[in-house]
């Protein structure tokens, strides 16, 4: 089988490489593309690849890409994690937010808006090439604001896309390991939107682990969701949120623990990850450990502002996954992989389109609920009980609000980023959605050009 990855010379790339190496299914990937507009960061994460590789049977030949059209023929599978604008637009995503006393954050609230916005067009042409070179492959999305940018590309591969988060999984994981359950024992009861939605039950069998959790002081303190979000408010959800509602549970902390940071994450992810990339160009065979250093970095400050810390020191347990029978979303994308081609059958937490399956969103909405996965492809199963009418009037808000954003990435309208600006909820303001537009049209050169053909 093929897999491309597009934005191959991206940080993550070795995660999807070591579950690869280590697969020892049938049929597995033997021919590995990687795609991205810099050769020098893919000759630099070939070069960690092949250290990693070391001492393994399987080694998918691995070829890189400048072109995009020669990276998706014969494709089977594609993996897309791409950054349009790279680190310096995210700065910017944030900066103009918070410059204005709003969230600034990648995938939340306006700056995420920002980011879908200027992706949506670089995602679209690329999926237009893949209809057309490879039309029977499966497009497995990781590239941010998940759920929007894989709403966008089911108008042209329709339910051959589905967008990863790893999440909601690693969410259940952590529950079924707190009460001491083998977290492949369990199955979820999970509703939302990519980045917002709701744990209700973690079941081994028919029990439910959340009360237990929910009852049990300890151990409910020591989940990182109750650093999050304090374990009495977890009570009265009676249920655990996904942790970036956060940042709409508790927005003017968020925006102020930011504010009071040295810096934010994107300001220091720009410095970390040049700093890599920059010793890793050489480092021979050492440019794997660096690789993981810089990893274990980037993960202990991870969501600092949510569990009240500083960006740039370490604040999370959270280690970033090594283990090969998930390695993150790396793992839920291989998963998703082997249940189609291999004619297994598997339940996950995928971002899928809606067909009716949550109440009160449109049908061809993308939703992130458990999804069965099969040789047929994916498929979103009933959720049971209907969300809550508050999570109900949220995901309204922020899938309208996301959805005159897709509109202003394909259609370079300026009217469509405003509505996408003014409706959204950590915004709610059309003299500050004014200002928004304004200021990402000024400090993004690749926002201005989406709408300078419109005025």
């Amino acid at each position: 089988m093929k897999l491309t990855i597009l934005g191959g010379g991206g940080f993550r790339t070795p995660f999807i490489w070591q579950a690869l190496i280590r697969d020892q299914g049938e049929p597995r990937v033997d021919e590995l593309a990687l795609y991205d507009t810099s050769q020098s960061r893919m000759d630099t994460m070939v070069n960690i690849m092949r250290v990693q590789a070391q001492g393994f049977d399987h080694k998918p030949g691995i070829r890189t890409y400048t072109e995009l059209e020669p990276a998706l023929s014969g494709a089977d599978f594609i993996f897309a994690a791409i950054r349009e604008g790279g680190l310096q637009a995210r700065c910017c995503d944030e900066h103009v937010a918070l410059d204005l006393g709003l969230l600034g954050q990648e995938t939340t609230g306006p700056g995420g808006l920002a980011y879908a916005m200027r992706t949506v067009p670089v995602m679209l042409r690329m999926a237009r090439m893949a209809a057309r070179v490879c039309p029977d492959a499966y497009f497995l999305n990781f590239t941010n604001p998940a759920g929007i940018i894989t709403e966008a590309l089911q108008s042209v591969l329709g339910d051959r896309v589905v967008g990863i988060c790893d999440t909601p999984s690693g969410l259940g994981r952590r529950i079924a390991a707190a009460l001491g359950h083998d977290p492949e024992d369990v199955s979820m009861d999970y509703v939302g939107l990519n980045h917002l939605g709701w744990m209700r039950r973690v079941l081994v069998g028919d029990h439910d682990l959340l009360p237990d959790l929910l009852a049990d002081e300890e151990k409910l303190s020591g989940l990182e969701e109750a650093k999050v979000f304090d374990p009495d408010w977890l009570r009265q959800l009676g249920m655990i949120p996904n942790e970036y509602l956060f940042y709409y549970y508790c927005d003017r902390d968020a925006v102020r623990r930011i504010l009071e940071s040295p810096m934010t994450r994107g300001d220091f992810l720009l410095k970390t990850q040049t700093r890599f990339y920059k010793q890793a160009a050489t480092a021979g065979n050492e440019a794997d450990r660096i690789w993981t250093d810089a990893l274990q970095e980037r993960g202990a400050s991870y969501m600092a502002e949510a569990l009240g810390g500083v960006q740039g020191a370490p604040t999370s347990n959270r280690k970033e996954e090594f283990d090969p029978a998930h390695l993150g979303y790396a793992g839920v994308a291989l998963g998703v992989m082997n249940a189609i081609s291999r004619h297994e059958r598997r339940v996950m937490i995928l971002n899928v389109r809606n067909r009716g399956t949550i109440a009160g969103l449109p049908k061809d909405a993308v939703v992130e609920v458990p999804s069965l996965v099969d040789s047929h492809g994916i498929h979103p199963l009933n959720v049971g009980e209907q969300p809550t009418m508050d999570q109900i009037g949220l995901m309204q808000q922020v899938r309208q609000s996301e959805r005159h954003a897709v509109r202003a990435g394909i259609e370079g309208s300026p009217h469509e980023a405003l509505l996408a600006f003014a409706l959204h909820p950590l915004v709610q303001s059309v003299p500050l959605a004014r200002k928004l537009l304004a200021g990402y049209r000024r400090e993004i050169p690749e926002m201005n050009a989406i709408f300078e053909k419109r005025g």
